[in-house]
């Protein structure tokens, strides 16, 4: 089950084992190791560095968060959204250590983002991601994303694969109408 950063900080991986997670600064030294690995990623994917400009402010909260997935008290992965626009985020950061992978890990990151970013009051998410990254684009499609216009850095760079969806509503965002709904499913 993926839960919530803010309302229960813990999933059951596929394995069994426990995932916790924590918002952290973006600058955080944990933070800072996940962050590099990611872009060694990317250096060894792509032959280079993320070059999209990022404010760590931008990822502080109530307006943004960094969230770092643990296992078993070892820095398993990471995850990040900030305001893309009025109602909408971007996704940035979304990593999990080899070690860690294929266990649900990525799935409950994007989650936790999603439920934080609803609770915040966004109803839509996007990101970019890149082909040569067919793991995280087989996660984004099953997750319900679907291509949407080009933005930032990458708008125009080829190869560049831009993705969205609507965010969910909470129940507590929905019409009172739905109230009989609500009862059973809390």
């Amino acid at each position: 089950m993926s839960t919530s950063a803010e309302h229960v900080p813990f999933t059951v991986l596929r394995d069994g084992e426990v995932a916790t997670f924590r918002a952290t600064p973006y600058e955080d030294p944990v933070a800072d190791l996940l962050v590099a690995e990611v872009q060694q990623e990317y250096v060894t994917r792509y032959g280079g560095p993320d070059g999209a400009v990022v404010d760590a402010g931008e990822f502080d909260p109530p307006a943004g968060l960094f969230l770092v997935a643990e296992v078993a008290g070892e820095p398993a992965g990471c995850g990040a959204w900030r305001v893309h626009q009025p109602g909408a985020v971007e996704v940035k950061r979304v990593y999990v250590r080899p070690r860690f992978r294929r266990r649900g890990l990525a799935q409950a990151i994007m989650s936790a983002l999603e439920r934080s970013a609803a609770g915040a009051g966004h109803r839509a998410v996007v990101l970019n991601s890149g082909g040569r990254q067919p793991e995280a684009l087989a996660l984004y499609a099953g997750l319900g994303y679907r291509p949407v216009p080009g933005f930032g850095v990458y708008a125009d760079s080829p190869g560049a694969v831009f993705l969205g969806r609507e965010l969910p509503l909470l129940p507590a965002d929905r019409p009172e109408d739905d109230e009989e709904d609500r009862t059973w499913a809390s």
